[in-house]
């Protein structure tokens, strides 16, 4: 036995239907597509069946929808927090509870400054993500630049923690766990 007098299995192989042949060929005039209709012509493309189950484009809203995973991020700029500065609604320091209540944000909210603008005092920040030029300009300032991990939402959340620590406590990674082989 050699490769050459191998042989597919009887039956494995067959030929191309060829429909639109002709009436003798058992498969003309309608090609085997049955009578006129949309799904009779060339191009047509049948939606995603889903069985008896509500399909997922009537599942979904048809505006409006906010996907799942979505963050609500809030901004500053650096030119709005020099106002406040100038005003004395800030001091020397900005938690994210000041952000929360000066941009009337929700407590699931996450926060990001931005670079618009100057700032003339040292003053030590703390939100969840900042431009890089926001951050190269808090520093130049002589301010400081500290990174929250978690919402108010979630940080409240957190037993045996303050909320002003929970912001700060990065969140556990979650790790696929993966089979495990028993070596013989």
């Amino acid at each position: 036995m050699d490769l050459s007098s191998l042989r597919p299995a009887k039956g494995a192989v067959k030929n191309k239907k060829r429909v639109g042949r002709g009436q003798g060929s058992g498969n003309g005039t309608t090609a085997g597509k049955g009578n006129n209709g949309q799904q009779s012509r060339s191009g047509y493309k049948r939606p995603l069946i889903e069985g008896g189950q509500v399909p997922v484009y009537r599942r979904l809203p048809k505006f409006g929808f906010t996907p799942v995973d979505k963050k609500p991020v809030n901004t500053v700029n650096l030119s709005q927090i020099e106002k406040w500065l100038q005003d004395g609604v800030l001091e020397s320091e900005i938690s994210v509870l000041d952000l929360k209540a000066l941009l009337h944000a929700s407590n699931a909210g996450y926060f990001k400054v931005l670079g618009n603008g100057e700032l003339t005092s040292a003053i030590k920040i703390t939100a969840h993500a900042f431009s890089k030029s926001a951050e190269e300009k808090i520093i130049a300032a002589g301010g400081e630049v500290v990174r929250a991990f978690r919402t108010l939402e979630e940080a409240c959340k957190v037993n045996d923690l303050p909320y002003e620590e929970a912001l700060l406590k990065p969140k556990a990674k979650l790790v696929k766990r993966s089979k495990k082989t028993i070596k013989a």
